[in-house]
């Protein structure tokens, strides 16, 4: 492959496909866009004609099916992760799937059981990109042991006040969504990176508005809670509190915070902050260039289909860990209850 064209069907053609994936994969030498399927004729045209796009499909399948295509993107909604990316895999090509990874647990898990049956074959979930920058500066802070034991990991999103006339998006439409609660899965996966998965969690959420519009002015149910509390024991021995909310009003940007035995850093606004004992305040730390991260998925993608590279942002063994935490935390809501990690799929 490495001396291969990467000929590039794309299914979904939304914000993130057309801001990054399209224009990321086509910045790169041998590697070719050949045709686009988004959810209408005219739509995929738009999205062909801005690229220069020279093919068009009639529906997801014949983006496969293309004899042209030996990788395909996926950036629909969740409900249709799953079933694409199994029969790109199945179709023996190449397949980049945007995230949330999945509906629920059980669907990731087939995801990545055909993956592993097509080992000759790259698979990538498009990752968690809010900590890019901070990862690696932050692991190496955590194993210096510059915090010492980590003892609590506090994580916080959302700055909204609550919009009740809004009509319902697809965030939180169940049909398209499935069990994915706003931004909580992604900001797990940014956590499971620095810390480790959770071993047990629970879990209390909340939905104001309980019905709004669709596309079509008909009003639906809303499933999906739009604030959110989860506690947690993870596996590193901490405790973890992420509360996700799309009611905190004025509550500033996103942040995170890991306590440990000895000092505590803090992530907010793409900047990382630090403090010890015997300090009076945090303050800055500098996030070195030779360790800075950034968005690199498309390349990502390429050199691991050139065998140049192996996954890591995101494999599918990642995606699955935070589908079940994803999971467990519906199950927590609707029990009442404590729920056991990794789950018995």
């Amino acid at each position: 492959m490495a001396q291969d064209t990467i000929k590039v069907g794309v299914i979904g053609a939304g914000g993130n496909t057309t801001s990054r994936h399209i224009p990321g994969l086509q910045a790169i030498e041998g590697v070719e866009i050949v045709g686009v399927c988004n959810r209408s004729q005219e739509s995929s045209q738009r999205v062909a004609d801005q690229f220069g796009i020279p093919k068009t499909y009639g529906n997801w399948q014949d983006a496969i099916a293309d004899a042209d295509t030996n990788a395909i993107v996926i950036g629909t909604w969740p409900y249709m992760h799953c079933r694409a990316t199994i029969a790109t895999l199945e179709a023996d090509k190449h397949v980049m799937c945007e995230a949330r990874m999945a509906m629920n647990a059980r669907e990731a898990h087939k995801m990545r059981e055909v993956s592993r049956q097509k080992t000759h074959l790259i698979a990538q979930i498009v990752p968690s990109p809010m900590t890019l920058r901070a990862d690696k500066t932050i692991k190496r802070l955590i194993a210096e042991g510059y915090i010492g034991d980590v003892l609590a990991v506090e994580a916080r999103a959302g700055g909204a006040f609550l919009d009740s006339e809004a009509p319902l998006q697809w965030r939180q439409d169940f049909d398209l969504s499935g069990l994915n609660i706003m931004s909580m899965g992604i900001w797990y996966e940014a956590l499971i990176r620095w810390v480790g998965e959770a071993t047990q969690i629970m879990a209390m959420g909340k939905t104001f508005v309980k019905m709004r519009p669709d596309a079509d002015g008909v009003m639906r149910s809303v499933r999906i809670p739009e604030h959110i509390d989860v506690v947690g024991d993870l596996e590193c021995g901490a405790q973890l509190h992420i509360q996700v909310s799309n009611v905190a009003g004025l509550a500033g940007a996103p942040e995170v915070y890991v306590f440990g035995s000895n000092g505590t850093l803090r992530f907010s606004g793409n900047r990382l902050y630090g403090g010890q004992k015997g300090d009076s305040e945090l303050t800055e730390i500098d996030i070195p260039d030779s360790e800075a991260g950034a968005w690199r998925v498309e390349e990502e993608f390429v050199n691991a289909i050139r065998g140049e590279e192996v996954i890591t942002h995101t494999d599918f063994d990642t995606g699955v860990k935070y589908m079940e935490f994803t999971e467990a935390v519906t199950l927590s809501m609707q029990s009442g209850t404590a729920i056991t990690l990794p789950l018995h799929i």
